[in-house]
This record gives structure tokens, sequence and C-alpha cells, in this order.
């Protein structure tokens, strides 16, 4: 039977590859993923048993095991690709503001990664709006030797195009303008906390940075409205260079074995809750169209590697790692596209960094059409950062990966928080973005051609500069071209 079932598949390879026509594998795929998907259960199990999956902890050691292992199970020959991290996490916390430094009330808050070691600061408060580099010019230097105060996002009432940037290039802006901490006030309301990197580098910053609710937050800005108020930022944090692992498996290509189309997500969590939806639904999803390959002996033209990263909420650290580990080894040009599941559920569509893929993936998109009418075709090509597809972008790597979805449950208001559970989860949704995924990833491995490549170094430049990711890469230092 087993060798029936490969013959089958092969002969669908070779119509496949001439007619671009996927709908038998695709119907197979849909079929086996609706029926036999293992992405909901091992996900649960994993944030039962496991919890939280911290880069450096026990925990985040235990999480790529269970990866390794279930990778294994099913029939994958996996391997672990282990790096260097600087491991952080929170020791005590305490945060207070009043209108004067001797009353000055404490008020809830969560310290952001890669804060010291070891802070106390007093000093005081000042207002810089959405946190931008033009919200400091505006300040005329006042913010030096204070502490500011930022909003997560962009401030409701700013106006149409404000720019937002990440956490962490808020921080970087901070301390190039000489402030002493920052506070960064969350977007969500219900004094839900978040946490994150507050560095751009991975490494640790020299101030102080935390995150407070939106209530208290809105709160202190109508405050400095009417008179000065003061803060005081009390920490201790570890820091300290530990190992950690990216787990591997590889289905090997039958006619071009050395290009590859690599699909990950990131295992690891922040340590506040379980991590479930970021980036459980990813990382999960990915290591079930990893199953569905092998349950139903796929064949592809091209190798396909499923990568389990770790480190990427502190910084990007293990997709770094993969790349780094590439470009050693003569290999960035056999990357011939990276697909990206982080917090992906339920895509009505693709996305890709590159325009020119439009014809191919909503051809693809149709086959798929026509076997759920669910899935809408939807097409979006753009670039953005902070997720590990940025290695590859950088590169000049083609990035993708599913679009038009929306996170189950509201569960977007606690991204970073201790509010993300299993719970959250939706078991049906969870399967579509493995199936329309898996057949993303068979089409793409499959293709008789990619009609894009590696782009050149000018090529990258204008194409970063085209999708305004400049400034965001400059303020991180990784923007390497002269002006």
């Amino acid at each position: 039977m087993k060798v029936l079932l490969a013959a089958f598949f092969c002969v669908l390879v070779l119509s496949a590859q001439a007619q671009q026509d996927y709908d038998l594998p695709f119907r197979a795929i849909n079929k086996d993923v609706q029926q036999n998907s293992k992405a909901y259960s091992t996900l649960k199990t994993a944030t039962e048993t496991i919890g939280h999956r911290l880069t450096g902890s026990s925990n985040g050691a235990k999480a790529e095991e269970y990866a390794f292992n279930l990778l294994k199970s099913y029939g994958y020959t996996v391997r672990y690709q282990p790096f260097e991290v600087e491991s952080w996490s929170r020791l005590t916390n305490e945060t207070k503001v009043g209108d004067t430094k001797n009353t000055l009330q404490r008020i809830t808050s969560v310290t952001l990664a890669h804060s010291p070691v070891k802070a106390s600061v007093r000093a005081e408060l000042i207002d810089l709006g959405n946190g931008l580099e033009e919200d400091y010019i505006r300040d005329a230097g006042q913010v030096k030797g204070k502490i500011a105060l930022v909003y997560l996002g962009v401030l409701p009432g700013s106006p149409d195009g404000t720019p937002t940037l990440h956490r962490s290039e808020k921080a970087s802006i901070a301390t190039q303008y000489g402030a002493k901490g920052i506070i960064i006030i969350n977007q969500v309301r219900g004094g839900v906390l978040l946490t994150g990197t507050a560095s751009v580098t991975g490494k640790l910053i020299p101030i102080p940075a935390v995150c407070i609710g939106f209530e208290n937050g809105m709160r202190i800005k109508d405050l400095l409205k009417s008179g000065t108020q003061y803060a005081s930022l009390n920490m201790t944090n570890f820091s300290g260079m530990i190992k950690a692992r990216n787990v591997i498996a590889s289905l090997k290509g039958n006619s071009v074995p050395l290009e590859k189309i690599v699909v990950g997500g990131h295992l690891d969590s922040w340590d506040l809750a379980t991590g479930a939806i970021d980036n459980g639904i990813g990382s999960f999803s990915v290591m079930d169209i990893a199953r569905c390959f092998k349950a139903l002996q796929l064949k592809t033209a091209r190798t396909v590697e499923f990568v389990l990263f770790m480190g990427e909420e502190q910084g990007l650290l293990g997709s770094k790692a993969y790349i780094s580990a590439a470009d050693k080894d003569h290999q960035l040009d056999q990357l011939k596209f990276m697909l990206n599941y982080d917090m992906t559920n339920d895509p009505k569509g693709f996305s890709t960094s590159r325009r020119e893929m439009e014809s191919l993936f909503k051809n693809w998109g149709n086959q798929i059409s026509r076997i759920d009418t669910g899935f809408r075709n939807i097409f979006y090509a753009g670039a953005g950062l902070h997720s590990d597809h940025q290695p590859f972008l950088l590169q000049g790597i083609p990035v993708g990966g599913g679009t038009g979805g929306k996170l189950p449950n509201n569960s977007g208001q606690f991204y970073h928080s201790d509010g993300d559970n299993f719970k959250l989860v939706d078991e049906q949704q969870l399967k579509n973005t493995v199936r329309y995924s898996a057949m993303l990833t068979y089409a793409l491995a499959n293709s008789p051609e990619i009609p894009v490549s590696r782009q050149s170094e000018e090529e990258l430049r204008l194409f970063l500069q085209e999708n305004n990711l400049q400034t965001p890469l400059k303020i991180a230092g990784e923007w390497r071209w002269k002006e």
C-alpha cells in the first residue's frame, strides 16, 4: 500500500510540475489535516506540561526537546542547531510616580526585556508622545537626564500617516537623546501589561525600561498637562550567556535538492504566560505541516526545511544564527524562499515580500478556493521587520506566509501578556493555518520556476527604501549602506 501511495504521489509531482495544477495533492492535504491534524493537541500538551518557553530557561530546553522528539516521531531525521544567547529574565521591579520626589505612589508595571541587571533611577517624568525622533526634537533636549513617557503604538488623534516604531526602537531613541529611563504605555485597555524586548540588538540596554497599563498611562499624561511629575524605576534582572537550539527537520528534494524552501516559526515565548498565541499557533502549525508531508509521503523537487527558531523574542537570535551558519557554509544562494509563521491564524490568502509572486500565488490560491470557498485568495506584497523572516529578508531572500486572517477569541490584546493562554486557541482556525500553508509549501517546493531570486546588494537597498525600512534599520544599527 505504501509503495502504491508513493508511486501515486510521484505521478502527482510530475503532473503538477508540468501543469502547475496541484488539485489532487491539495485535496489530499486538505483531507489529511481536517481529519488527522495534531497541531491543537500537541500545543495543548506543551502548554500544560512545559508552560512558558523562554529561551535559555529550563522550560526553553524542554520545548526544544519536545519539538525534536515530535518531529522525530513523524519520521524525520532531526537536528539541533545550537547557538549562544544572552539570556535575560526578570527578578524584581518597582515603578513609582508622583508630583514630588518624596510622594511617589507605586503603579503596576512589568520590566521590558534587556533592561539593565540593576537600576535605580529617580527623575522628572517627560511626556514624549509617540516616542518618535520628531517628538524628541520638538522637546528641544528637555528629556536629557529625565525619564521618558511614551505610547506603545500611535496615540489616538495623531496625524494620519504617523509612523509606528517597535518598543525597542522607541527605547533606543530615548537612550540616544539622554533619557535616564523609559516608561511605555500599553495601548490595550483593561490594565493589561505586556513584556517584550526593549533592545534592538538583543543585548542589554543602558537605561531601565518598563511597561504600564493604558489607564495608568493616560492618567499620568493628564497630570503632566497641569504640573510636574516624577518617577522612580528600581529593578534587578538576570543576564548571562547560555546555549539555546533551533530545531530543524529536512525533507530532501528529488530533482533540485540543493534549493531550499524554509518553513519556520519561533518556538520560544515570553515568561508571563504559556505563549499559546505567540507563537504556539505558528510553531505548532509548522510542525503539523511537517507531519502532513510525511503522513502523505509527499515528494518535492526542492528540499523543504522545517525550522523551529528559538530566541526570536530576545532579538531574532535563532534566525540570525541560522542565516549566519548558511553564510559561513556558502549556502545563502540555496535559500530560495522563506515562509514565516508568527502568530499566523486562519489565513485567507498569501503574503510575500516580492510582488513578482502574485501570478503564482493567485493561481495556487484559486485552486485552494475550489476546495474551500472560505479561502478568499487575498494577495499582499510588502516587507516588514521584527520576526524571523527579517534576517532572510536582509540577505535579499524572498519571504512570505499567510495573510488576511484574524487572531482567535480577541487574543490580540494579550500579545506578550500574562493572558496568552491555550484557552484562546481555536482548533478549526489552527487547522486552516496548517492546511493552506501546507498547500503553499508544496506548491513552492514543486513549482518548475520561482520567478524571484536573491536580490543583489543594490537591489536590496532600493527595495528596503521603497518599503520604508531604512529608518528602523538605522535605529537598529542594521543599515549597512553608506549614504
